[in-house]
């Protein structure tokens, strides 16, 4: 990596040499790998102005046109998938294999999906006798995470394009350089000037004014809930539609017949996929008490057969943290549970063994763990599970409830239908049995805090359209 200081507004890139400058971390060596530049609210003005002007022409493209757009970014994105694995290992170290099959395999399915699902798209429509038109609903800004660099921008950008909206970016400025190779695909792609902008920066200058703008018709956020408050508390005066991705605090409930040993692994590997930096991550394994002993066993084996190591190491499962304020959340973190009387499986406070730099976590797996404690309310966002006890299938919905999120969750059962039982009692946006498959045509977003809309397929576009009646038409 090397410093970039580029901006991408109206179809150019454009230089900022003497801006404030941000520097970015490589997390497994802690040095600083290079710099970009932090906008302000005058470039925030230049890519709204741009999207504005490009929205004219742009929402009135063909479907045709749109679908040969995305074609070619989904086509670029495949071609240089190794460039934004690489670049994502260095921003927010991701481990290699997971960079490649999971952070850009899966940013690049959102663009497929979109494709797809434009393809058969219903923008027009009669009912009973009503013809009414879906538009696409203006500008949009997307707020970007910095944990799912690649994945996240893809979610936001694909639907939003296959509407016919214009789009102006703000990624994290943690994990800013797999944006700028993506606002580089998106120049490469033809893409029209004005309907794809980028401006790097911070949450509370381009973020906030990108929130509040007067000419942005959308925001697109994903982050922490305390972002959330903050983004449409900025959008509120100007009535403009919001939709965020937030916390999670997901429930794995395993039901008496599931299978324990294949099951309980399972759980532990996909809670700590991305070292549990993913607000769906199921981090809490609700048990049959009776059970508790056997499934602390097993996720014990599981968790301490995690290899956590260099990212550029094709050996590694898990690489560091992504960035310090994070490494420290979760040793604090980790050190409430213990102080309040969860019982430690394994893992625990520091370092791996043998790693003595770098934002490297522990592997961790609490149990006895009730919902007053800490690790079972308050979202981590590392690699600890928590395993909290049930007495029966009331109580284990009980505790599945028992939190302000409601984004995913996760059922395991023999029993069908006992399954399909409890998953309809949750409060989650999304429940997964017996580890389904990811897709990306499944609506996903949150209840309560966790947020508001939905991304992904088809449900994904509807979010960037006005809905318009048209009587005697």
């Amino acid at each position: 990596m090397t410093d970039d200081t580029r901006f991408y507004i109206d179809g150019a890139w454009l230089e900022r040499p003497d801006a404030p400058r941000i520097a970015v971390t490589n997390p497994a060596s802690e040095e600083v790998i290079g710099h970009i530049a932090a906008g302000s609210p005058a470039d925030v003005d230049l890519a709204v102005a741009a999207a504005r002007r490009a929205f004219a022409s742009f929402s009135q493209t063909t479907v045709a046109d749109r679908l040969e757009l995305l074609t070619r970014i989904k086509d670029l994105l495949e071609e240089r998938s190794e460039q934004f694995a690489q670049a994502i290992v260095a921003e927010m170290g991701a481990a290699i294999g997971f960079a490649r099959a999971g952070q850009c395999h899966f940013g690049i399915e959102h663009v497929r999906v979109a494709i797809e699902v434009l393809r058969a798209f219903d923008f027009e429509s009669e009912i009973n006798g009503v013809h009414v038109r879906k538009e696409p609903i203006g500008v949009v800004a997307a707020i970007t995470p910095w944990n799912w660099p690649l994945y996240q921008i893809t979610a936001k950008v694909a639907p939003a394009l296959a509407a016919g909206c214009t789009v102006v970016l703000k990624p994290s400025e943690l994990s800013p350089f797999s944006a700028l190779l993506f606002a580089q695909v998106m120049h490469d792609a033809s893409t029209p000037p004005g309907v794809f902008n980028l401006v790097n920066g911070t949450g509370d200058v381009v973020g906030a004014t990108m929130s509040a703008h007067p000419d942005v018709d959308m925001v697109s956020f994903t982050g922490s809930t305390r972002a959330g408050v903050l983004v449409a508390q900025a959008a509120a005066p100007t009535i403009k539609r919001v939709v965020q991705e937030l916390g999670g605090k997901s429930p794995n409930v395993f039901l008496p017949d599931a299978d324990f040993a294949t099951a309980v692994p399972k759980g532990v590997l996909g809670m700590m996929r991305n070292v549990g930096q993913s607000c769906a991550s199921p981090t809490r394994m609700v048990v049959p008490a009776a059970r508790l002993a056997e499934v602390e066993a097993l996720a014990a084996d599981a968790a301490n057969a995690i290899v956590v190591g260099d990212p550029l190491d094709e050996a590694s499962v898990l690489g560091p943290l992504a960035n310090a304020p994070q490494f420290a959340k979760v040793q604090e973190l980790i050190q409430s549970g213990i102080d309040e009387g969860a019982k430690l499986v394994c893992g625990g406070p520091g370092r791996p063994h043998g790693l003595n730099h770098g934002y490297f976590a522990r592997p961790t797996v609490f149990s006895e763990v009730t919902t007053e404690m800490r690790v079972a309310r308050e979202e981590i966002f590392g690699p600890v599970l928590v395993l909290m006890p049930y007495e029966d299938e009331a109580d284990a919905v009980r505790i599945a409830n028992a939190t302000v999120y409601g984004l995913s969750s996760h059922v395991q059962a023999a029993d069908q239908e006992a399954a399909r039982r409890v998953a309809r009692q949750i409060r989650a946006g999304q429940v997964h049995i017996n580890y389904p498959a990811w897709s990306g045509y499944a609506p996903f977003g949150g209840y309560r805090q966790s947020g508001n809309g939905r991304e992904y397929g088809a449900f994904g576009i509807e979010e960037y359209l006005e809905v318009k009646a048209i009587l005697g038409y």
